[in-house]
């Protein structure tokens, strides 16, 4: 579920059994074809930074990585870098409201995952670890929650309500800066409006030692999980389902609900939900770059289909 092709060569050879000729045509057609043209397109409402870039790069083939010298198309996996055909600076960059830790299975294939493009969009706020090199959490546990589906999930908008029973004891005990020195010490204030300031100085504090600074998200096929979701270093985390969103991947995996994610549609999706549900604030389109490299791999594969006569 969470993996993806950045080869499209490759892609339309995996999508087509038709032969070279086919393959050709199919080529020919891609030339021809906009995202415009597919009105039923369900990405097409994204405010996206231009895709010129990625344009000019398929059309100029694969190219080399500035770092490793491999030979990618549009960026390198290994390495976290565009390449050389296509320039970091036309890239568009994202800036999140939290840090994102992405733990990414050992057997999982570098070229088909989507996890490097929150990497590459988001560099300052999205680190990438391979399970089971992974930090240690429990000591954060209160500002912390894994994205994973189970009977234990809670909503996006529920995360503030649940993450106080993980709050470290003494973010308001008697003794922090509330409660130093007693109320009735301050000049004309009446009991209720003390016990009023008392609670509003314990709710700041509450809402202070409850703020969420962390996700953790899991890059694996749905049948390889279970290693990472068990392992001890994760348990009791606060874990977070997003219900009410459907993938467009397209090597979406047989058996599996159209509500499992891919990585970076799960990224995008779950800071919608925060921006609105956490921040109350109007989303206008904040994250919607997260999807640069995903549409356009979305829309150039929904085009090869197309002209293969799959769709």
């Amino acid at each position: 579920q969470l993996t993806m092709s950045l080869n499209s060569s490759t892609l339309l050879n995996e999508e087509n059994s038709q032969g070279p000729k086919r393959n050709t045509e199919c080529l020919e057609c891609l030339e021809l074809q906009t995202p415009s043209s597919f009105q039923d397109n369900p990405l097409q409402q994204l405010k996206l930074a231009s895709q010129e870039v990625l344009e000019k790069a398929k059309k100029s083939g694969r190219s080399k990585c500035p770092r490793c010298s491999s030979s990618r198309m549009f960026y390198c996996y290994p390495c976290f870098v565009p390449v050389e055909t296509v320039p970091t600076k036309e890239i568009p960059a994202v800036k999140l409201p939290l840090k994102i830790d992405i733990i990414k299975h050992p057997n999982e294939t570098d070229g088909k995952s989507t996890a490097v493009h929150a990497k590459l969009l988001a560099p300052d706020d999205v680190t990438i670890y391979k399970y089971p090199c992974i930090p240690e959490y429990e000591e954060k546990r209160h500002e912390i929650a894994l994205i994973f589906p189970g009977p234990n999930s809670v909503s996006v908008k529920d995360i503030a309500f649940h993450l106080q029973k993980y709050t470290k004891k003494g973010v308001y005990d008697n003794d922090d800066d509330c409660s130093r020195e007693p109320f009735l010490k301050q000049a004309k204030v009446e009991p209720k409006e003390e016990e009023k300031n008392l609670n509003e100085c314990i709710s700041s504090k509450r809402s202070e030692g409850t703020r969420l600074k962390k996700i953790i998200f899991i890059d694996s096929t749905w049948n390889q999980t279970n290693k990472i979701i068990t392992d001890e270093r994760l348990q009791g985390l606060l874990q977070i389902e997003l219900k009410t969103r459907k993938t467009c991947f397209w090597r979406h995996q047989k058996g599996k609900p159209d509500t499992y994610l891919s990585t970076i549609e799960a990224i995008y999706y779950f800071l919608v939900d925060y921006h609105q549900e956490i921040l109350k604030e109007n989303y206008k389109g904040q994250y919607d770059n997260l999807l640069f490299f995903f549409s356009f791999m979305y829309t150039l594969i929904k085009n090869a289909k197309c002209c293969a006569g799959k769709e």
